[in-house]
């Protein structure tokens, strides 16, 4: 078997489950069965998920005390039986939080994290937690992508997003500091969202950046990744008015674009023209013109605040670090505090200048790469999340969605909207597509 060949991916879409668990077209037993088999069978090779001696047994335990909690089925919430993934920097009641690290456990351990405390409300379970890269920076797992075990899954959510494109798991959870959930979705072909900064509560995860962190997730299908928005962002608003005409797209042209690969690059154009051929206006707009100004802002405040998360930890096991870690750390902590107030508050300005161009210019939806290539060859690096950091900046609501196969990998659109209207993002996507 030539490695660069192997491939699995399986069909596990959230709604889907959710709706043949509704119909009894299908048990809590026998879809936590199905997905420990599948597990079982592959995990050994793509390595997304933390191993497990008893995943089998636990689970159903757990689904006895749910039944327990829940006995009338008409009154069970949607999530009910649904196990999912979680990326190893929230922490779960039941289980230890290593973050990839090779530091103590015990000074990792924290409160269970809100969010997955309202998806357990909801009904899920744990399937297990996720691989991801040392704290979520750039030192990879060992986790391979399902679509080519040659090549990276992305990170820092490397597992979760192997995850769901394996068909392990319906969901699992993922953070995004610079570009950690859309560009491992683009990667694995899954959807990966991002909310606006905030809609999702950070508390019980280990944080990257406070002024940057983003709690999000994996589905296979955009109608399951908007019941799951609908449960983890606070005042979720179902009722929106209807557009009634198509989004007006726009395109950030300029130096913010040109980072992607020329392949990627001619991909997109395709999806773009295509979009024009079905009748949807598509504007391209000089945007992000000191595109290196903003990389530069972004990256600066996240080592400075990522240099006092580890402050005391680093000082007592800096020899337990990874080297990328280390410079991180090492760069952050050197960096003036004006110039992190001063990055900080770039990001208001940037996703003010975003919204005033989207007024002047009509603009619903933008639209641009998840990634700048597909998935790399090789597991020792995760990727470039350059197409990624300027809308994470910003803390704007994101939608990676699956487009199509390059060279046999997937890549992803980008589809962004305005800050704190992530129901509208949702809207206006399911329009498109």
């Amino acid at each position: 078997m030539v490695l660069s060949k192997v491939k699995f991916v399986s069909e596990c879409s959230l709604s889907k489950v959710i709706s043949h668990l509704q119909n009894k077209e299908l048990t809590p037993e026998k879809l936590i069965d199905d997905l420990c088999d599948k597990l079982e069978k592959w995990d050994k090779r793509i390595k997304a998920f933390l191993s497990e001696t008893n995943r089998r047994e636990r689970l159903h335990q757990e689904l006895k005390e749910l039944y327990h909690n829940f006995p009338y089925p008409n009154k069970r919430p949607i999530l009910f039986g649904i196990p999912i993934g979680v990326k190893d920097i929230f922490h779960v009641n039941g289980f230890e939080t290593k973050a990839g690290s090779d530091l103590p456990s015990e000074i990792l351990q924290g409160e269970e994290s809100v969010a997955v405390s309202k998806l357990k409300q909801a009904g899920a379970l744990i399937m297990g937690k996720t691989v991801t890269t040392e704290f979520a920076y750039f030192h990879p797992g060992a986790t391979c992508n399902p679509h080519n075990f040659a090549h990276t899954p992305g990170g820092s959510s490397s597992g979760s997003a192997a995850a769901v494109a394996a068909g392990f798991c319906p969901l699992a959870l993922g953070t995004q500091t610079i570009g950690s959930i859309s560009r491992p979705a683009s990667f694995c072909g899954v959807i990966g969202f991002k909310p606006s900064i905030g809609r999702i509560s950070t508390a019980g995860v280990i944080p990257f950046s406070k002024s940057a962190d983003h709690i999000g997730f994996f589905t296979q299908d955009l109608k399951g990744s908007e019941i799951v928005a609908s449960i983890l962002c606070d005042n979720w608003d179902n009722d929106l008015p209807e557009l009634n005409r198509k989004p007006i797209l726009g395109i950030p042209e300029g130096k913010y674009l040109q980072q992607a690969s020329r392949e990627i690059l001619s991909t997109f154009w395709k999806v773009v023209d295509n979009l024009k051929q079905k009748g949807y206006i598509i504007k391209s707009i000089t945007t992000f013109n000191n595109i290196d100004e903003i990389n530069d802002k972004h990256k600066l405040m996240s080592a400075a605040e990522f240099a006092e998360v580890h402050k005391d930890w680093f000082n007592k096991y800096g020899n337990k670090y990874h080297q990328a870690s280390i410079d991180l750390i090492k760069r952050g902590r050197d960096i003036p505090l004006e110039i992190l107030d001063n990055a900080i508050k770039g990001r208001t300005q940037l996703r003010e200048e975003l919204e005033q161009l989207q007024k002047e210019n009509g603009i619903d939806l933008w639209l641009s790469p998840s990634s700048v290539t597909t998935a790399p060859h090789g597991l020792d690096s995760t990727g470039d999340p350059a197409m990624n950091l300027p809308w994470t900046y910003a803390g704007v609501p994101t939608l990676s969605i699956p487009f199509g196969l390059y060279n046999e990998l997937p890549f992803g659109i980008q589809f962004a909207g305005n800050y704190n209207k992530d129901e509208s993002l949702f809207k206006l996507v399911k329009d498109v597509l």
